[in-house]
């Protein structure tokens, strides 16, 4: 089990994936949204 000094330190990975993720999640949409138009035109 993690001691109570690793909570810290998981708490700062954790936000930082989850900005990271709100970054990246709408950039491949748009990326995706690009290809599927190209692809159909």
């Amino acid at each position: 089990m993690e001691s109570g000094n690793d909570m810290k330190a998981h708490s700062k990975t954790y936000g930082s994936f989850i900005g990271m993720l709100k970054w990246a999640v709408p950039v491949i949409v748009i990326i995706t949204a690009i290809v599927v138009i190209l692809i159909s035109g």
